[in-house]
């Protein structure tokens, strides 16, 4: 098993961030620095722990490439420091002790198969997701009790499809007849090499190949799901197996620098052995999901699309940061719909891992020794392109050749 290489987490082109973070005059505090997706979140956090009490979320305006930070109202002070460090002020109403008392009562009262909530610090209120087999007296309860609430703590909306787990038969990392995606190839903590990948996958069976019906090349080691997450350690069974952490651009690589937060308004990419590459935008953190199967706290919420077998997936941004893991959601890449995803942070505090070698002292620029992946990828044909520069990026599927698709990363709008 020597020769045998870890699975990549994905195969893309990723274009150059065009943000920076170049410090605004000191005459100029009240105006809000450009910042990337990444230094935004860390940004959001420092000002969290700062803030205290009167900070009410945060999220990040792609657009303007902005920070703004929800501050309750009446706290002029607290808004000044907002302002100094380089982040936009935005006075609300609802603090986090009310939104996530709020989230709390949506728990006792209202947890129910098909159901969702996550803050959305965008609109200062709790985002209630529910899917199309919540009807009848599930629904009426459900809205009773967001009614409950008070006017302008939450938001109640539905879902066309319905909350599952994204397993499937088919290629990819296979067990017991089971489909799912590998997430980031990681260091456990013992130094051996290992992947995570989701919780609810490891429910197929602890060992797991690289081909359907394949001899194993790894074991469950640790999982969690339901309740509070969804990942999997998994190790590969040759201490011998390379397990770089990277993405594969076909032929060179793009280095995963380090895990990160998301940020509500980030702009994520999803991969998984279905349906290839995804993007869309991070809607709300430490969401609540009912699956069938259970609860589990703590995810992401977005509006990537996913589908059976792109569970354990990786989502990580542009500039190589690992953000997520996919879990579940509702709809597909047709229509759409809510996608999950298991922090990735939170899942190598758990298990006691480390993104690759462990050298995860990226800045989150992306230089993590590799470039970024256009000059990684530039003149290699590795089933994707590179439409332009800068501006939004979306998904186009390049080939179908049988049941692998191959995207890219092109410019849709």
């Amino acid at each position: 098993m020597g020769g045998v290489v870890a699975l990549g987490a994905a195969a893309i082109l990723l274009p150059s961030a065009n943000a920076s973070q170049d410090g605004a005059p000191d005459d100029a505090a009240a105006a809000p620095r450009t910042l990337k997706a990444g230094d935004a979140s860390d940004l959001a956090a420092r000002l969290a722990g700062t803030l205290g009490d009167a900070y009410a979320g945060a999220w990040y305006d792609g657009e303007d490439k902005r920070l703004v930070v929800n501050v309750v109202r009446g706290e002029g002070d607290m808004a000044l420091k907002v302002r100094s460090a380089g982040a936009e002020v935005r006075e609300v109403d609802n603090s986090m002790a009310d939104l996530q008392s709020g989230a709390g009562t949506l728990k006792s009262e209202a947890t129910i198969p098909g159901t969702s909530w996550a803050v959305d610090p965008r609109t200062n209120k709790i985002l209630v997701t529910a899917d199309s087999t919540v009807t009848g007296d599930k629904w009426d309860r459900l809205e009773s009790t967001v009614e409950s609430l008070g006017s302008g703590m939450a938001t109640l909306k539905k879902s066309e499809g319905t909350f599952r787990t994204f397993v499937s038969g088919g290629d990819a990392i296979f067990a017991g007849g089971a489909r799912c995606s590998l997430g980031f190839n990681v260091t456990a903590g013992d130094g051996s090499p290992a992947f995570l990948t989701a919780g609810h996958c490891a429910a197929a069976g602890d060992a797991w190949s690289d081909q359907q019906g394949g001899e194993p090349i790894a074991t469950v080691d640790q999982a969690l799901f339901p309740g509070d997450g969804d990942f999997a350690l998994v190790r590969y069974d040759d201490p011998a197996t390379e397990a770089p952490s990277e993405v594969n651009v076909g032929g060179q690589t793009v280095p995963i620098v380090q895990a990160a937060e998301a940020t509500v308004g980030q702009q994520v990419f999803r991969m998984g052995s279905t349906t290839g590459l995804a993007d869309g935008q991070v809607l709300g953190l430490d969401a609540t999901v009912n699956y069938p199967e259970g609860t589990v706290t703590g995810l992401i919420q977005t509006d990537v699309c996913a589908e059976p077998g792109d569970s354990g997936g990786s989502l990580f941004t542009q500039d190589g940061l690992a953000v997520g893991l996919t879990s579940g959601g509702s709809g597909d890449c047709t229509v759409g719909g809510e996608t999950f995803f298991q922090p990735v942070t939170t899942a190598l505090e758990a298990v006691g891992a480390t993104l690759g070698d462990g050298d995860g002292d990226g800045d989150g620029d992306g230089d993590g020794g590799g470039g970024d992946a256009g000059d990684q990828a530039d003149g290699q044909d590795a089933g994707a392109e590179q439409d332009g520069a800068g501006g939004d990026q979306g998904v186009q599927e390049q080939s179908d050749m049988g049941s692998d698709r191959h995207s890219g990363l092109t410019r849709t709008h």
